[in-house]
């Protein structure tokens, strides 16, 4: 009888596995719709470039969906409703390999890292459901929400605000029940931008577990769930196919690179150069959900102005 951590191993396998037969099913749907062109399969060095850059600093813990996302609006690479999706689509192949790797490596209690990843999963599918519906305003908003407080806790790990956590490796009792609802809320929250990597090193670390055990969990977490979350993306073509795939093809090696060869860099100033790219993209993304707000009260707004 195979050991729980090697069931979970053979479930990541086969929730891979149905995340890229729907991820192929999309891509031949689209290109069909194209006739039968395999341009959309051609992504730049660009998105490539985002995704090795974001995905390597994702593997030593800084987390890659605010970077991404601000990488995107700076360069204008996805329309803003469709950065939700991309992030998820995308960025899964080098999250699963991400969580093989810390899942084998990093000691942790097997019943508090199955019973955090069943809770993100659930969060991710109830919220995925919504987020794939939302308006392109109300995605700006909470994208913009999003920035905001990922830079807030990158200020305050980088000012030691943080709790530094105890020495325990798994939780019982109370402390498990407020993981489990904390981590359902994380993983609807990640539908619409917020990565869980850091409000995870802070949900550990003040329950009194070992930081290190953050990795195999959040990491964990975000495998599971983001291809859950990416099947209804899919299903919505609520996704840019080409930055995706440069998030995919850049990604992969950039996580082997960086959690075997580098394994560790001084993380506190990329950290306060995250927090000025990220808030600067933040107040981007409030602006235009404020500007095609007063688009939509005022239609003929832009046709009364002097040229």
């Amino acid at each position: 009888m195979p050991d729980v951590r090697t069931l979970l191993f053979m479930a990541l396998g086969a929730i891979s596995i149905v995340y890229a037969v729907r991820w192929m099913a999309s891509v031949r749907s689209a290109v069909r719709q194209s006739g039968g062109t395999d341009t959309l399969l051609r992504t730049s060095p660009l998105k490539a470039a985002i995704g090795f850059v974001t995905n390597f600093f994702d593997t030593l813990g800084i987390g890659s969906f605010a970077p991404t996302t601000a990488l995107f609006k700076f360069f204008k690479v996805v329309p803003d409703e469709r950065i939700p999706g991309t992030l998820h689509v995308g960025d899964t192949p080098p999250v699963i390999v991400q969580a093989f790797i810390f899942i084998a490596m990093v000691q942790v209690d097997i019943v508090t890292l199955v019973t955090l990843i069943a809770a993100s999963v659930v969060g991710a599918w109830l919220g995925a459901g919504v987020v794939a519906r939302l308006p392109r305003r109300s995605i700006q908003i909470g994208m913009g929400v999003a920035l905001i407080i990922a830079a807030v806790t990158f200020v305050m790990a980088n000012f030691g605000i943080v709790p530094v956590g105890g020495a325990a490796l798994g939780l019982r009792g109370v402390s498990l029940g407020i993981a489990l609802v904390t981590n359902f809320v994380l993983g609807a929250l990640m539908t619409i931008g917020i990565g869980m990597y850091a409000p995870s090193m802070i949900l550990i670390s003040t329950l009194g577990m070992n930081p290190t055990t953050a990795f195999p969990i959040m990491m964990g977490s975000s495998a599971f769930l983001m291809p859950v979350a990416s099947i209804r993306f899919l299903r919505a073509n609520a996704y840019s196919l080409k930055a995706a795939l440069g998030l995919a093809l850049g990604g992969l090696p950039a996580v082997l690179i960086a959690a075997f060869i580098v394994k560790a860099l001084p993380l506190v100033a990329v950290r306060w150069l995250v927090v000025i790219v990220v808030l600067y993209s933040a107040m981007a993304m409030l602006r235009s959900a404020y500007v095609e707000g007063r688009e939509q009260e005022d239609p003929g707004r832009d046709s009364r102005r002097e040229p």
